[in-house]
């Protein structure tokens, strides 16, 4: 049995990989780009397009192959409104679509395959179980609610299929939104935050995304679909108050009308200037929370990172590009 991973040089697919790898398991990684990374010693790497159904048609799947779907277009780098389809569909979706029957072709019925909690739009109930409403803000949600949708039809042929929506991911090697607000803070600028901040805000680390992945696998790979999140997210103000100390920088945080923001927000995206995606900041001042209730009772998976440690490690990150120093790897402490 091979595992397979489409997307496996990314971000979280390169921590899922090195971790099979160290497992002594047989590994594939299929990816648009090779990364230089040590596990490529023992692991094979196939050259993989996954919106080119030919070339997904190339990887070697065999049955009782274990396959993941890492692959995706992301929020960053921001699209303006009218590219935002083209942009995050073909990957997303069709690409999702081209693996799939890849696998039905060659017999393969075991798929990991990872969405976001982004399909699940505005609050409705707090904390967010799996079987909140749906009702995404935009065309990223969308494109992986529309994954999800392929995946239902698929498991009624058989495919056994877990789905991951996870929080925002951050951990060594992506920044993404959070450099804007690095830059302000060694600026020592005022951090506007959109609301009061008393909402908590919810990270999720890479590492434990990767093991979510490979704890599907050890639990067969159950018809489910499961959120990935960090344990007691700290309210916006004492998350952000904690990195302005940390970083000995003189930043304010200012509470702003969230509405009036909103709007402004709208106002820029509309003239195709977009600061942020309206899928971050149109639920910013909301209490989006996920429950992982069910991945700790279904697959023994537990989050070990705290939020406050994630944001201070992304930082450190920063901090360490910006002198040409080495950052260090991970996170300082495992929640309990």
């Amino acid at each position: 049995m091979k595992h397979i991973l489409f997307g496996g040089d990314g971000f979280v697919g390169r921590h899922l990989a090195q971790r099979l790898v160290q497992d002594g398991e047989q590994v594939v990684v299929a990816d648009i780009a090779k990364s230089d990374l040590p596990h490529y010693g023992r692991a094979e790497f196939l050259q993989t397009d996954v919106t080119d159904r030919d070339a997904v048609a190339r990887v070697p799947i065999a049955p009782g192959d274990m396959v993941y779907n890492l692959s995706a277009k992301m929020l960053s780098p921001l699209q303006v409104r009218a590219k935002r389809h083209d942009f995050f569909f073909p990957v997303n979706y069709h690409g999702t679509v081209n693996i799939i029957e890849a696998m039905d072709r060659a017999g393969a019925r075991d798929l990991v395959h990872f969405t976001t909690d982004m399909i699940y739009g505005h609050t409705v109930v707090t904390p967010m179980t799996e079987d909140h409403p749906v009702a995404p803000l935009g065309e990223y949600g969308l494109s992986k609610l529309k994954t999800e949708e392929l995946a239902a039809e698929w498991r009624e042929k058989g495919m056994n299929i877990s789905l991951f929506r996870p929080r925002l991911i951050i951990g060594p090697g992506r920044l993404g939104i959070l450099e804007k607000l690095f830059k302000l803070i060694d600026a020592n600028l005022p951090v506007p935050m959109i609301g009061s901040g008393r909402n908590p805000y919810q990270f999720i680390s890479v590492f434990d995304c990767a093991e979510a992945a490979r704890l599907a696998w050890k639990a067969g790979v159950p018809n489910e679909a499961y959120n990935l999140g960090s344990l007691n997210p700290p309210p916006v103000r004492k998350l952000l108050g904690d990195l302005v100390r940390h970083a000995g920088s003189k930043s304010l945080l200012i509470p702003t009308p969230a509405w009036a923001v909103k709007k402004t927000l709208d106002l820029f995206d509309a003239l195709n200037m977009p600061i942020m995606d309206p899928e971050q900041y149109l639920i910013a001042d909301e209490e989006c929370v996920l429950d992982v209730s069910k991945g700790a009772r279904q697959l023994g998976w537990v989050p070990k990172y705290r939020d406050e440690d994630m944001l201070i490690a992304a930082y450190s990150e920063y901090r360490a590009k910006r002198t040409g120093k080495t950052a260090p790897r991970g996170f300082a402490q495992p929640a309990e």
